[in-house]
């Protein structure tokens, strides 16, 4: 039977969906959950995804926003992917609470390296967005005013150090990798002492979504990115998606948010999805242009991903007397 629906070519970009940090943090909190019971408490969305987190909801998570909302208990309580600031974890250990920490090997790296940098007497520069949980982690590693946040070229032109021969920044790890290199170029233009990471701090997983998009967006009509609109990367994506070339870009968490007066008439679209956004809510989305449209979809595939961390050290113990050590885990690739 031929369809009277008119034809829509898709290319799906890969690599797409969830990271290795990402599927690292909420495996820690299904297994946690499968170890102890629920409840288990959950600082801050364990990653910016609110099907991630309600499906987590409904099998015994309990999410808060700050450590003083969790009752005196032995139940674990994780923190997110993101990272934290150091007076959290100080804050779990006073009040004897049973913490485990999700944040991203990848993470932990910047704030290693935001350490050595503020222990060899450096004045550090974060290039990151204000507010991100992940900036308000890195710059809680070292005391007050040992960070300077840079979000902008302009404020590179605006930043005096108190010493230019004593610089050292790091960055964010779901950044715009274009943005962050024009920003870097400034710093080293400005300060060509400035010293930078032996291997950029945007992660692998940011870079490759980006480089997928940059390869799809000149190709199409139309751009979607699934995702959370507090998801720093999955916001890069529809940044990188416009700046190709394709005009028609939004970012959405499920299919029922597609704005059908600006997707309603296409011949060719575009679709990723951020690094916390479940595979599921990229069907989802299929599934609603396939009720409009006779698709086709094609997937353009840029990498080839196989990184893996494995769980915190409590989790592989089950041992809730035995602490996690914030360190960088291994990375088969």
């Amino acid at each position: 039977m031929i369809s009277d629906k008119p034809t829509l070519k898709i290319l799906l970009c890969s690599p797409r969906g969830f990271c290795a940090g990402v599927v690292r943090a909420i495996d820690a909190v299904e297994q946690a959950l499968k170890i102890y019971g629920p409840p288990v408490y959950v600082r801050h969305e364990i990653v910016h995804n609110k099907y991630v987190v309600e499906s987590l909801k409904a099998k015994g998570a309990i999410f808060v926003e700050e450590l003083d909302e969790v009752p005196q208990t032995q139940a674990p309580v994780i923190f997110s992917a993101h990272g934290v600031a150091k007076s959290v974890p100080s804050a779990a250990e006073s009040r004897n609470l049973f913490a485990i920490d999700a944040t991203c090997p990848l993470v932990t790296k910047v704030h290693r390296e935001a350490e050595i940098h503020h222990k060899r007497g450096r004045e550090i520069v974060l290039v990151g967005h204000h507010g991100h949980p992940e900036v308000v982690g890195t710059m809680g590693q070292l005391p007050d005013g040992a960070i300077r946040l840079i979000e902008t070229v302009a404020d590179v032109a605006a930043f005096t150090p108190a010493n230019p021969e004593a610089l050292a920044f790091v960055t964010q790890t779901t950044l715009s990798v274009d943005d962050t290199r024009d920003i870097v170029d400034a710093l080293k233009a400005r300060f060509p002492a400035i010293v930078g990471p032996h291997k950029e701090d945007i992660c692998y997983a940011t870079t490759n979504r980006q480089e997928a998009v940059k390869a799809v967006a000149p190709r199409v009509e139309g751009f979607i990115v699934v995702g959370a609109p507090n998801s720093s990367n999955s916001q890069r994506l529809r940044e990188v998606a416009e700046r190709a070339g394709c005009t028609i870009s939004e970012l959405v968490q499920r299919g029922c948010d597609i704005d059908w007066n600006r997707f309603g008439n296409l011949k060719s679209l575009g679709v990723a999805a951020g690094a916390s956004a479940p595979e599921i809510l990229v069907e989802e989305v299929l599934d609603a242009f396939a009720e409009r449209y006779a698709i086709t979809v094609e997937t353009v595939s840029t990498a080839d991903e196989s990184v893996f961390f494995p769980l915190p050290r409590d989790l592989r113990t089950g041992d809730p007397r035995t602490s996690d050590v914030r360190q960088p885990e291994s990375v088969a690739r």
